[in-house]
């Protein structure tokens, strides 16, 4: 299993996800060694070149790190994604 390489605050860029994907997405990064209290929902981060930034989708989260930041603004390179599988109820599965 791929842990994420981290210092200080994990970025999760949240834009009103529906609570069961924000949840199972909290209990993928505590499982890939992110601790909860470094984890920071939010939808504007006050990020710094080096930190991390999850960004949240219905069916993959893509672990990003920020290479520059510039007029508020920053620019993060993907660094591996991880698919969020559904069963047939549309519950999310954990297989990690």
């Amino acid at each position: 299993m791929q842990k994420i390489d981290y210092e200080g605050t994990v970025w999760v860029l949240n834009n009103n996800n529906p609570q069961p994907l924000v949840d199972h997405t909290l209990k993928t990064l505590e499982k890939l060694g992110v601790k909860s209290e470094d984890i920071v929902l939010t939808d504007t981060p006050t990020v710094k070149v080096g930190s991390v930034v999850v960004e949240i989708w219905p069916y993959e989260l893509v672990i990003a790190r920020v290479r520059t930041t510039r007029n508020e603004s920053f620019i993060s390179g993907a660094e591996f994604t991880i698919e969020l599988k559904l069963d047939e109820d549309g519950n999310y599965l954990d297989y990690l």
